[in-house]
């Protein structure tokens, strides 16, 4: 629908007063209490976890190619081994050949015993050539071994190496979780206190990632996982589900969409702590239940800023984000997030 063309002057002047009035109480910024600290504190240490947790899974796949080297060239040793005793018995039957044939009588008394001279020189010319073969086939299986024995030690050692490196990261990446879940409690419990107060603590500064998603769309989160969807039935809802709900940690940082201004910080009532930003071409983007806040009312935000960390703020039973698009910016005017998002190019699934 067209817009009325209105004064110049009046439209902003409007457009601020429906705001405060959307917004409820919201406590300034600079509170005493605000958890600013902490915030950056809980997004610090999901980075750190994360790396971590990709640096312990490189490892992890890395020892395990180490392992299948080391486990492969022992297999090889082995069989190499096998050859080696083989071919000394191959030497021990030569050698019996020869004990039987005369191999152990003086050369005159086998030229005697002899049906020809040709004959004689025909047996001990095999024998001497079998004798021969095998010898060298015992030294290159020497070699062989040799070889193996070294190569299977070194890749052995790598593999100890990286089982060593992976335990001193798991244990890292268990140290990190630790501190992450105490911080996520207490940044929860201030949201909750706030939300029971019916007040926000303050804007919470988070350092925003660098600029240059290229996209004009994103999906609120980087990691998630769906949960209930836009429609659904549900005993925690007067009728339906009217967002798209996304199960994340707390503290994981919430996105905006797409560019916009903030029109409501809210942090009461069943939506807990929520953010709504007005996008242009009239649609509202609402992101509820969070921990904190990242932006203020009436600011303008780009697409992929962070708005606020997820909570469990408010009517929720755990953490998650809520996430609607609305035609106004009040409740009750929702449409289906997921098939708004993929017309604007952005797949969540």
């Amino acid at each position: 629908m067209r817009p009325l063309r209105r004064h110049p002057l009046l439209v902003p002047a409007l457009l601020c007063a429906l705001a405060l009035l959307a917004a409820g109480p919201t406590a300034a910024k600079g509170d005493a209490g605000d958890p600013g600290g902490l915030s950056t504190e809980v997004v610090r240490l999901f980075e750190e976890a994360s790396a971590t947790t990709r640096r312990y899974e490189e490892g992890r796949k890395e020892a395990e190619v180490q392992r299948a080297r080391a486990q492969r060239l022992e297999r090889l040793l082995a069989r190499e081994q096998r050859n080696i005793a083989a071919l000394h018995g191959d030497l021990g039957r030569i050698a019996r050949a020869q004990y039987r044939s005369g191999g152990g009588l003086p050369h005159t008394a086998q030229l005697l015993l002899a049906d020809s001279p040709e004959e004689l020189m025909r047996g001990q010319r095999a024998v001497w050539q079998a004798d021969l073969a095998v010898n060298n086939a015992v030294t290159k299986s020497r070699r062989a071994e040799a070889r193996l024995t070294a190569d299977e030690a070194k890749a052995a050692k790598a593999w100890q190496a990286l089982e060593r490196r992976n335990a001193r990261l798991a244990e890292m990446k268990q140290g990190i979780e630790q501190r992450l879940e105490a911080a996520q409690s207490t940044l929860q419990g201030q949201a909750d206190a706030s939300v029971a107060a019916g007040a926000c603590r303050g804007t919470v500064r988070l350092d925003q990632p660098e600029p240059g998603f290229g996209a004009a769309w994103v999906a609120p989160l980087e990691t998630y996982e769906l949960s209930a969807g836009f429609g659904s039935g549900g005993e925690r809802w007067a009728s339906r589900h009217t967002g798209q709900d996304f199960a994340v940690d707390i503290g994981a940082p919430v996105r905006s969409v797409g560019e916009g201004r903030v029109v409501k910080v809210s942090c009461g009532g069943p939506f807990g702590i929520e953010v709504v930003v007005r996008h242009p071409g009239g649609y509202y983007t609402q992101y509820a239940h969070l921990a904190s806040v990242a932006v203020g009312q009436g600011e303008r935000v780009a697409a992929g800023q962070w708005v606020g960390q997820s909570g469990t703020s408010g009517n929720s039973t755990g953490p998650h984000l809520h996430f609607e698009v609305r035609l106004t910016p009040y409740h009750g005017s929702g449409v289906d997030p997921m098939g708004w998002l993929a017309e604007r190019g952005v797949q969540v699934d």
